[in-house]
């Protein structure tokens, strides 16, 4: 006993103990952790095939090895693209963004230039330049998935989150500078969710570990009911507010008949003096 009491007061044993705790901890960690949305890899001939589009399309402004090109004035025609990942290659040739029409303070969503196979083997050579977001897998954008306690978690995150620059429903708004937050109406849920993972343009960046996967998708669900709701009140005004009706009909209503008393009040019958 006498022994087996000095080897538990050996000098190492509390760095055994706190070794032990850090190995228990990391192991439990990477079973239950959230697991990033990933989706398949891409295949050598991708990679080549894309290659050759990307020398093709986006070499002028991105430069041939895609590290960007930088004007005499310091800025660039291009940024790099080492490191975004295939999620925002796929995110901004997908909605049109890519390539962009004319220079402007944000790349607005246009018609695709590219086809569903050429925009993802566009992806597959950018992300074989470096580490980056991959394109969700397909079961974190199903939002049939998403059950009424889902919709309602999503609900609050985009409260909490997006409505600041989207809008309570996702209609959009105006930023800074030329810019704004675009509308959510009409976008795929696979575009809203690599919006969130890449942070295109000014919109901040909401990797795995801040928003998990699952709770993008409930996120998405959510956004996606709202749109798909009836405006009961009547007028949606764009989203603009829940008195929007009362809004217009003041505006217009009451500015109308504003109009009218002056106009009135101009032409009306005059008397002469003889």
């Amino acid at each position: 006993m006498r022994k087996l009491s000095t080897r538990r007061r050996h000098p190492l044993a509390g760095f055994v103990v706190l070794l032990l705790g850090l190995v228990v901890a990391g192991g439990l960690y990477s079973a239950f952790a959230p697991k990033p949305a990933t989706a398949a890899e891409a295949t050598s001939n991708d990679v080549e095939a894309g290659r050759k589009l990307f020398l093709v399309g986006c070499a002028s402004c991105h430069g041939t090895n895609a590290t960007g090109i930088e004007t005499k004035r310091g800025g660039n025609y291009g940024p790099t693209l080492v490191g975004v990942g295939a999620a925002a290659v796929d995110f901004q040739v997908g909605t049109g963004r890519m390539p962009m029409a004319q220079t402007a303070p944000q790349a607005p969503r246009k018609a695709p230039v590219y086809t569903d196979e050429e925009t993802r083997q566009l992806a597959a050579y950018v992300a074989s330049l470096s580490p980056g977001p991959a394109v969700p897998d397909g079961e974190y954008t199903d939002i049939d998935k998403a059950n009424e306690e889902d919709v309602r978690e999503g609900g609050e995150l985009f409260r909490s989150n997006c409505t600041a620059c989207h809008n309570s429903v996702g209609a959009g708004g105006a930023m800074p500078g030329g810019k704004y937050a675009p509308t959510l109406k009409g976008v795929s849920a696979k575009h809203i969710a690599e919006a969130m993972i890449t942070g295109p343009q000014q919109m901040p960046v909401f990797s795995d570990d801040v928003i998990t996967p699952e709770d993008k998708r409930n996120i998405i669900a959510y956004v996606k009911q709202v749109q798909s709701q009836p405006n009961y009140g009547g007028l949606a005004g764009g989203g603009l507010g829940p008195v929007v009706d009362g809004l217009f009909t003041w505006i217009i209503g009451i500015g109308g008949l504003v109009i009218a008393a002056i106009w009135i009040g101009a032409h009306g019958a005059r008397v002469k003096k003889k």
